[in-house]
């Protein structure tokens, strides 16, 4: 039990020197833009910023769901469809806290041109902590083959490789048919 509240409240007061720092720069973001243009108008800016990014964060979020299930039903993964989606959430929560700074943060992730950039940082990021992430998107990128697995024959002790029976050594065939949608090319 005493462990556990010590553990609480380390966090808090880690926690505590960025939440001053966000207070103190979204002060200073009002305070700065209320001496140039006036109260009144800053807290026009303030709605409008808001009102206009609520509204851009559902129009990108519903495009971004419309992209995900897209992906899925032309049966490819979705990397950068749900890394679109997680950003537009994430530019939503920000517009949804109030502030200037916090505002036009979320405006940037909701906008397509900029939410595009930071994406690419992001996946840039990620595959560099974790290589195995590259290798799985781009094998993701080949094409689908609709078959069935079945027991093949048995490998030769001498070459490694099944004894198909045939003299001439010709790689088996393989039955199937490729899914992948027309407009996209194998390879």
């Amino acid at each position: 039990m005493r462990s556990r509240e010590h553990g609480r409240r380390l966090v808090r007061y880690l926690y505590m020197p960025f939440v001053l720092l966000y207070l103190v720069v979204e002060i200073v973001a009002l305070v700065a833009l209320g001496s140039v243009i006036g109260l009144g108008w800053t807290l026009v800016v303030l709605l409008a910023g808001s009102l206009l990014g609520l509204w851009l964060a559902r129009r990108e979020g519903v495009r971004a769901a419309q992209a995900i299930a897209e992906a899925m039903n032309s049966r490819r993964v979705a990397t950068a469809e749900v890394t679109d989606g997680l950003l537009v959430a994430a530019g939503g929560v920000l517009l949804f806290v109030p502030g200037l700074v916090t505002d036009l943060a979320g405006l940037l992730l909701v906008l397509p041109p900029t939410r595009s950039l930071v994406r690419r940082r992001l996946v840039g990021a990620a595959e560099r902590r974790a290589p195995g992430l590259r290798t799985a998107r781009i094998r993701a990128d080949g094409p689908i083959v609709d078959g069935t697995v079945v027991d093949g024959p048995d490998v030769r002790p001498d070459t490694g490789r099944p004894d198909t029976g045939r003299p001439d050594r010709s790689p088996p065939v393989i039955e199937g048919s490729i899914v992948d949608p027309p407009d996209r090319k194998a390879g």
